[in-house]
C-alpha cells in the first residue's frame, strides 16, 4: 500500500504541478480558451489558485521524501480536498458536470493519500 500511495502522490503532484504552473504564469486571458471558469475571476486569483496548486503538488512530495516535517504531505493532501471542493462547487455554479467528475477524482485521491499518510502507512 506504501508503494501504492507514492505512486498516487506522484500523479497528483505531477497533475496539480502542471495546472499550478500553467495558472500562476499565463495571463487569464490566454486560459479562458482552455478553463473557461478564469473567466469569473480576477488575474491575481487565478494566479492565487495556480500557487497554491504548486505548492500542494511539492507538499505531496518534497517533506516525505526528504524526511523534514513529513506531517505537511498529508497536510497538502488535506488542502487539495478543499480545493477540490471550491473548484467543484464553482463548476456547479457554471453548469459543468464534465469538470465536476474531474474535480471528484481528484479529490478521492488526495483524500486517499490524507487518510494513508495520517492512519495507516504514515511516515
Amino acid at each position: 500500500m506504501n508503494v501504492f500511495l507514492w505512486i498516487v502522490q506522484a500523479v497528483l503532484a505531477a497533475m496539480f504541478a502542471m495546472a499550478g504552473v500553467m495558472k500562476s504564469t499565463q495571463p487569464k486571458d490566454k486560459l479562458a480558451g482552455q478553463l473557461p471558469w478564469t473567466a469569473d475571476f480576477s488575474q491575481g486569483t487565478v494566479r492565487l489558485i495556480g500557487i497554491v496548486e504548486f505548492a500542494a503538488a511539492l507538499g505531496l512530495i518534497l517533506p516525505a521524501a526528504t524526511d523534514i516535517a513529513p506531517v505537511l504531505t498529508p497536510l497538502a493532501a488535506t488542502g487539495l480536498i478543499v480545493v477540490m471542493v471550491l473548484a467543484a462547487i464553482t463548476h456547479a455554479r457554471r453548469k459543468e458536470p464534465s469538470a465536476i467528475a474531474f474535480n471528484a477524482v481528484l479529490l478521492i485521491l488526495a483524500a486517499l493519500v490524507a487518510w494513508g499518510r495520517f492512519g495507516p502507512y504514515s511516515f
